[in-house]
C-alpha cells in the first residue's frame, strides 16, 4: 500500500520561502514521477508542477521561477521549495505519487498525502 506523508508548511510572511517534503513509502520511489498540487480557499486543486523519474520538471507558469521540485531516491522524498512567497499562493498542498508524467503534463493517480497548509500573509 502507498502511503505519503506530507510536511512542511506553515505561516509565512510575503516574500518568504518554505520547503515541503513528502515522503513515500510501499512503492519504488525511484522509478515513479511525483506531482504537487494546490487547493486555494475556495476553488479546485490545481497542479503545481511534477518531477519525472529521471528528474525533468514541469511548471505551471504562475510559480515558473520561484517554485522547485526536487527528489531524495535514498530518502523516498519529493520536495517543494517556494520562494518568493505570494498570498496568492496560500493553498492547502498536496503531493500526488505515481501519476502518469509525459514531461508536458502530469496526470494524478490515487495516492495523494494528506495535505499541508501554506499561508501567506502579505
Amino acid at each position: 500500500q502507498v502511503q505519503l506523508v506530507e510536511s512542511g508548511g506553515g505561516l509565512v510572511q510575503a516574500g518568504g520561502s518554505l520547503r515541503l517534503s513528502c515522503v513515500v513509502s510501499g512503492s519504488i520511489f525511484s522509478s515513479i514521477a511525483m506531482g504537487w498540487y494546490r487547493q486555494p480557499p475556495g476553488k479546485q486543486r490545481e497542479l503545481v508542477g511534477a518531477i519525472g523519474r529521471y528528474g525533468s520538471r514541469k511548471y505551471v507558469d504562475s510559480v515558473k521561477g520561484r517554485f522547485t521540485i526536487s527528489r531524495d531516491n535514498a530518502k523516498n522524498t519529493a520536495y517543494l521549495q517556494m520562494n518568493s512567497l505570494k498570498s496568492e499562493d496560500t493553498a492547502v498542498y498536496y503531493c500526488n505519487a505515481n501519476g502518469a508524467y509525459s514531461g508536458s503534463d502530469y496526470v494524478p493517480s490515487r495516492y495523494w498525502g494528506q495535505g499541508t497548509q501554506v499561508t501567506v500573509s502579505s
